[in-house]
């Protein structure tokens, strides 16, 4: 029993010290910041499956959800919902196209906090958020990630998102994992899998 008690507690221990969060230091930030600019220049398309974590403190379980994203740049975007329910929304010319179950309707998004919004979003997907000018950015390693966590500095952001920290594998240079932190403490989690760069995409997925 005692070496059983013994193995969890080294187990335990391994974990959290496996996921413990350590400042980068200036040259790592600029070697990290330098591969993974240099990597999304390279992005034109992005295929991926995705799983969606909803947490809000209300409820008593998080609301999870999963589907397909599709990325072309600059900026045309697709978010496919398959589970537990059919949804699309698409980012295209400055346009919100959204089939919720059949029932379309389009939203016209030539504004300002849009624009923002829509960078923030194509910035989570291709990992191309490092502006210093919209947020504050502190950075961070694990054994399995590096971590950067934005604040944004706009005031119409802060409204929306408090926070947002993306997760970068050590062995890729691009986002497997987004969390959005609400102002009031609730957050998504998007973690992304199966992930296919510069395939080529029919124009027909950005269609709804």
């Amino acid at each position: 029993m005692k070496t059983k008690l013994l193995l969890l507690t080294i187990l335990l221990c391994s974990f959290k010290i496996s996921t413990q969060e350590i400042k980068m230091s200036a040259q790592e930030i600029a070697k990290f910041k330098e591969t993974v600019e240099s990597q999304s220049k390279s992005i034109k398309t992005i295929k991926t499956d995705f799983v969606q974590i909803k947490h809000m403190d209300f409820l008593t379980k998080d609301i999870e959800s999963s589907g397909k994203l599709n990325f072309k740049v600059p900026n045309t975007l697709s978010w496919q919902y398959t589970k537990p329910y059919q949804y699309s929304i698409i980012f295209k010319n400055n346009k919100v196209y959204i089939n919720d179950q059949g029932k379309k309707s389009t939203v016209d998004a030539k504004s300002k906090i849009f624009e923002k919004i829509n960078k923030l979003i194509v910035g989570s997907v291709s990992g191309n958020m490092f502006d210093d000018k919209e947020f504050d950015i502190s950075y961070f390693k694990t054994k399995q990630h590096y971590i950067a966590k934005l604040i944004p500095k706009t005031a119409a952001i802060k409204k929306m998102i408090k926070q947002i920290d993306l997760y970068f594998p050590l062995k890729e240079n691009t986002v497997s994992e987004v969390k959005l932190i609400e102002s009031s403490g609730d957050y998504t989690k998007i973690t992304f899998k199966n992930k296919i760069l510069n395939a080529k995409i029919d124009d027909a997925v950005f269609t709804n």
